[in-house]
């Protein structure tokens, strides 16, 4: 089950952090990234954060979130996180095509580092396609898809 979650509470927004930072710890790891942005974030960010959080729940657990920001013409894929028990069950994959059948954009977008090789296969896979790529500030070459 998928369902809007409230980050504004700070319970929440500490299941949030706690997921990111399991989630995005084996990103880092995967990308050799030293310095990784996302693992810094803390929860008063979350907090006060005007993205959009959805959460699919499994056996009344949050085991994956997807954090967007959306205008009328674009939807950004801000994060994209499951918990480590739960990779390669699907859920990534759903929350994206619950968010692709949600909202009624005209632009779809989402970025992610370039050797992260299972999120690159998701995008693809759901006719993303590949826009740019660059070097971030802290070492990270990333890529952007569009769709």
């Amino acid at each position: 089950m998928i369902i809007k979650i409230d980050n504004k509470r700070n319970a929440i927004a500490k299941e949030i952090r706690n997921i990111f930072q399991s989630s995005y710890a084996i990103e880092a790891e995967m990308l050799k990234a030293i310095d990784f942005p996302p693992l810094k974030r803390t929860i008063s960010q979350f907090l006060n954060s005007n993205s959009e959080f959805y959460a699919y729940y499994l056996n009344q657990n949050i085991a994956g979130l997807i954090e967007i920001k959306n205008n009328q013409d674009l939807t950004h894929i801000q994060s994209l996180v499951v918990y480590p028990k739960y990779f390669r069950k699907g859920i990534g994959r759903k929350l994206v095509q619950f968010v692709l059948g949600t909202y009624k954009s005209i632009i779809f977008t989402v970025e992610t580092g370039v050797d992260n090789y299972p999120a690159i296969k998701l995008y693809i896979s759901l006719g993303f396609e590949e826009q740019n790529q660059w070097d971030t500030n802290h070492g990270i070459r990333k890529v952007k898809f569009k769709k």
